[in-house]
């Protein structure tokens, strides 16, 4: 009949176009090579062979701090150090780690994944996401295909072929997977709404005023944004379309208030401070990042008039100045 037929034609549709997404999205996860961190992340030759003459850590701290002034880099160590990979002889920029398994500094490293036998980080991100996401829904639709031959199995209404077994495997293959990937996905949505990589969630970057889980976060909608892009339209494909160079971030500067932190209006308390800092504090450039377009400034806090009529002692004033 003719619905039947029309039937038969959406499914096969549907089924083909998922696994195309889905082998897409697999193949781009296993073949996106991990980016890693620019030529100006690393120490040039007479820096370096000093580095290595120094045997003592205040010293080759003092070189890293002299040749990462201008980078920019607004998260240490938890020990306020700079953030130096001695396997690849480079200054890490924010949000990058170096994978062991890989053996290169991967820029927003979020893990090793040896079910694509791939570093997932910046330059893929968007790709496993689309994965999962794909995977999810062929595991579904494969499920939902087979629930009525498994219902007439279940009821003894399938004919004693060979054929049952398979479908009852199938079924519960497509299950398992389906409830697996489902967790896994709905994890890494959140980390997006956050703006966190695995690592961060276990241990939380530290900017100049401590640790700051939400260091990077900047609202949900601009979180998103900065993976999938600006252009709508290319979201659901796995195409590169994430914002920025993977070495640069805007950040969320934690500031407290004048008894604490001194402010800009005190001048040279403020230098004195800024003098100590054990890292770099160059403002945000706009030029690899256009999250920041158009957005100079945000500010976040509670009650914003009851805080300051009750002469609250801490405010959170979130900086994105270029």
């Amino acid at each position: 009949t003719i619905s039947s037929t029309a039937e038969k034609v959406v499914y096969l549709v549907v089924f083909h176009l998922s696994f195309v997404m889905f082998v897409w999205s697999y193949g781009k996860t296993i073949f996106t090579y991990p980016a890693t961190p620019s030529n100006e992340f690393c120490l040039s030759k007479a820096d370096k062979e000093q580095y290595e003459k120094e045997e003592r850590p205040e010293s080759q701290q003092e070189i890293l701090r002299r040749a990462a002034k201008d980078l920019p880099i607004y998260t240490t160590t938890a020990s306020r150090a700079i953030r130096y990979c001695d396997r690849c002889q480079l200054i890490k920029p924010d949000r990058c780690h170096h994978c062991s398994a890989c053996d290169v500094c991967v820029l927003k490293m979020d893990h090793h994944c040896p079910w694509v036998n791939n570093c997932v980080g910046f330059s893929n991100y968007k790709f496993f996401l689309l994965f999962l996401m794909y995977s999810l829904l062929y595991c579904l639709f494969v499920a939902a295909t087979v629930l009525q031959y498994f219902i007439k199995f279940w009821t003894n209404e399938l004919p004693d072929t060979h054929a049952k077994f398979h479908v009852l495997f199938l079924f519960f293959v497509a299950a398992m997977f389906f409830i697996s990937i489902l967790s896994l996905f709905s994890y890494h949505c959140w980390l997006v709404g956050k703006n966190r990589s695995t690592i961060e969630t276990f241990r939380a970057p530290t900017f100049r005023n401590g640790p700051d889980k939400n260091g990077f976060s900047l609202g949900c909608s601009k979180n998103l944004r900065e993976v999938f892009g600006d252009e709508k339209k290319y979201w659901l494909l796995p195409i590169f379309t994430s914002l920025g160079d993977g070495c640069n971030f805007p950040t969320r500067l934690v500031i407290m208030d004048s008894e604490q932190l001194p402010v800009s209006s005190q001048n040279e308390p403020a230098k004195s401070s800024v003098a100590n800092q054990s890292f770099p504090t160059r403002p945000l450039s706009e030029s690899q990042n256009r999250l920041l377009a158009g957005d100079c400034q945000w500010v976040e806090s509670g009650p914003e008039e009851e805080n300051v009529k009750s002469g609250a002692k801490k405010h959170i004033l979130v900086s994105l100045e270029s």
